[in-house]
């Protein structure tokens, strides 16, 4: 009896382990799919990482353009050189770009080029060089342009074609480049410039960015906005993911290409007490006018640093208004600046509540992440014991320091700085789940509630993000810092408007604690908000309500106006507790003439109207609007492109055209191996797949040693 016993038990337990087994096994095949799905998501990553080239002969280039030496092999690229000329007269900017695409080897080519442009750019005019000929360029619905530059691409003749990717991200196509020769496309674009006064002291700054970062993809793939060269595929959050990704070089193994030469002529109109260019070294001279011209000192750049010029006017001659003017035919347009009150001492302050958000996306590693940290610290260490606080780090996710806003003692700040030390740059760019946790909302009167978020705002969603920042601000502020040497200035400029705070932006760790400084001397100071301008006769002014408005902030307003004359008169609220009244009045007979008023009031018009997507306007009626404004004004936009062509084909039919997407530098001070590496740098768990799918392959390999060994045989009563 024992011994049947002993069988059943016998029995019974290797029923058990067969049942664990079985068991396990299932699980085994589950996490084994996972190392598949990893290794497929690694191979793919490792496709699309900036798009490596791939080493090839010349004899054997087949899809691609132009070609580089690369550890004694040539890699199929397209070359492009850039030469800028900005003028300067008064607040705004002229700009030439010329870009010349060259060709030395025996083939056809089409080259493409995606390039960043200042985010207020209105682009206005096309011109295509060949030897001593000029080819201008027409403005046309984008999708006309588009077919017309094929057919004639197609068909063998020389074409260039500009389209809008964002407000600050184009795309320049090339067809038909000839063998051995070169085609040089000039776009040309009108800006107004960046006024503020700081420490009592007032200065303009023009920003020339040189090169489109690598953007953070998120959503899943999907059929977008038509094919694109670039490394990311296009997703149901970024339809146009595969136009603003293009190839990136690998620092380690190429050397920076795209070389950039600039020339500023500036005009300033008044004496200067100084001229800065912070990121770049320069040159200047003076001209018999009274102007300065400035150059680079190396002559040429690589195109991986925003290029910024600063220049501030002696102390009696800083500006307190300025009023420009032009008639085209039966049309008046206004270009209006106006400086608020200067800083006030507030009678009484509201506590406030301060959310700092701090981006760790392997975007920002190398010297991004240092200046975000130091930043950080400093802003720490100004807070007010009557002050809460908390802070936000982001990657792939979001988390919080605290549960809710901690009290700004001095042991929670000490707490805060020791956390922020320690935080390091990897992963993707989840902005949403940072947004989303520093936004609550809620209205809460008695207390200012700040959101101080540190970024370089590389992220191709920025759409899905101005939408939730709108959805969710409540009675928040959001001001954005940029950080690093080529910042999305789109995404951060548009994200502060959006958000009814500022943007502050940092290229160099030396430069962190002024900034910030400035920054919370901003915050620190009674708000001018309810702004109302009052014309004198009909006008159609943009934008259509004014934002609140900082310390050193000035107002600028583009507008069409029916007459020009009588008064401008500008009111306001200035304080948090005891609200002051502000009033301003400007003559319109004080104004000065000027050139391009109408070309910028149609880019502040557009640019209201694809805003006002955002508040529920239908798509369709927007298109419309954005395309009778902007072929009437000349202008690229969303829904319009330049198109130049060449009337005579040049390209014999039985040659084939070779094409392919000119790649761009890293951006200075990034890390390659930290925004591409060996894993997707997103939102993908890419990193536990391939832990998990290792583990599972040892385990798979003991299961399948086990299931090879004969089951024991149960001993006979």
């Amino acid at each position: 009896m024992n011994t049947l016993t002993a069988v059943i038990s016998g029995r019974r337990k290797l029923m058990l382990v067969e049942l664990v087994a079985k068991v396990v096994l299932a699980f085994a095949i589950g996490l084994a799919t996972s190392i598949a799905l990893a290794g497929i998501v690694l191979l793919l990553a490792h496709d699309a990482q900036a798009a490596e080239l791939v080493p090839m002969k010349p004899k054997e280039v087949q899809q691609g353009t132009l070609l580089l030496k690369s550890e004694g092999a040539t890699l199929a690229v397209p070359a492009v050189a850039t030469e800028a000329e900005i003028r300067v007269s008064g607040i705004v900017a002229r700009a030439v770009v010329r870009q010349t695409y060259r060709n030395p080897y025996d083939t056809w080519f089409e080259g493409l080029y995606v390039f960043p442009l200042p985010e207020n750019a209105a682009v206005d005019h096309l011109r295509m060089k060949v030897g001593d000929r000029i080819i201008e360029g027409d403005i046309q619905e984008r999708q006309a342009a588009r077919a017309q530059y094929e057919q004639a691409k197609s068909s063998g003749r020389r074409a260039a074609l500009v389209e809008q990717e964002r407000t600050n991200i184009f795309t320049t196509s090339v067809a038909n480049i000839p063998p051995r020769g070169e085609i040089v496309v000039e776009i040309e674009y009108q800006q107004t410039l960046k006024y503020e006064v700081t420490q009592m002291q007032g200065s303009y700054s023009l920003r020339f960015p040189m090169v489109v970062g690598p953007r953070y993809i998120p959503g899943a793939p999907a059929e977008g906005q038509g094919a694109g060269t670039g490394w990311a595929q296009n997703t149901d959050q970024v339809p146009d993911a595969a136009r603003i990704t293009p190839p990136v070089l690998d620092p380690a193994k190429h050397a920076p290409t795209n070389p950039v030469r600039l020339k500023v002529v500036l005009d300033a109109g008044v004496p200067l007490a100084r001229v800065d260019s912070p990121y770049h070294a320069i040159v200047q001279r003076e001209t018999e006018g009274g102007g300065r011209v400035i150059e680079l000192a190396e002559g040429s750049v690589p195109a991986n640093q925003d290029f910024e010029l600063t220049w501030t006017p002696a102390a009696s001659h800083a500006p307190q208004a300025a009023l420009f003017t032009e008639q085209l035919g039966d049309k008046r347009y206004a270009l209006l600046m106006v400086m608020p009150p200067a800083k006030e001492v507030a009678a009484a302050r509201l506590p406030r509540e301060v959310v700092f958000v701090i981006d760790t996306s392997g975007s920002m590693s190398g010297s991004s992440i240092a200046q975000a940290r130091e930043a950080l610290e400093l802003a720490i260490a100004r807070l007010s014991e009557r002050d809460s606080f908390n802070v936000i780090e982001f990657n792939s996710y979001a988390k919080a320091l605290y549960d809710d806003a901690r009290p700004a003692t001095a042991a929670n700040r000490d707490n805060a700085v020791r956390w922020v030390r320690r935080l390091q740059a990897q992963g993707g760019t989840e902005m949403a789940l940072a947004l989303n946790l520093a936004l609550n909302g809620r209205e809460n009167p008695g207390r200012v509630r700040q959101v101080i978020f540190l970024t370089d705002g590389a992220v191709g969603n920025e759409d899905g993000l101005f939408k939730l920042i709108k959805d969710k601000l409540g009675d928040s502020r959001l001001f954005t810092v940029g950080i690093g040497s080529a910042p999305n200035s789109h995404f951060m400029g548009k994200a502060a408007q959006t958000g009814r705070g500022t943007f502050t932006y940092i290229g160099k760790i030396e430069e962190v604690k002024e900034k910030m400084g400035q920054l919370f001397a901003k915050i620190e100071s009674p708000v001018l908000k309810g702004v109302d301008i009052a014309w004198s006769g009909s006008v159609e002014a943009w934008p259509k309500r004014m934002p609140d408005l900082y310390l050193g902030e000035p107002i600028v307003v583009s507008a069409a106006l029916d007459k020009l004359d009588g008064d401008i008169k500008l009111s306001g609220l200035r304080g948090e507790v005891n609200e002051k009244p502000w009033h301003a009045t400007l003559p319109l007979a004080d104004a000065r003439t000027g050139k391009g008023m109408g070309v910028l009031w149609a880019r502040e018009k557009i640019a209201s109207l694809i805003d006002s997507q955002r508040d529920g306007a239908k798509e369709e009626a927007v298109r419309d609007a954005v395309v009778e404004v902007a072929l009437a004004h000349h202008l690229v936009s969303k829904y319009t492109s330049l198109v130049a062509v060449d009337k005579t084909p040049v390209r014999p039919k039985a040659d084939e055209l070779q094409s392919g997407a000119i790649p761009t530098n890293l951006p200075e001070g990034w890390e390659y191996g930290k925004v591409f590496g060996e894993l997707p740098q997103g939102a993908t768990d890419s990193l536990w797949n391939l832990l998990a799918g290792f583990l599972t392959l040892l385990l798979a390999i003991g299961l399948y040693v086990t299931a090879r060994r004969q089951p024991l045989a149960p001993r006979r009563a």
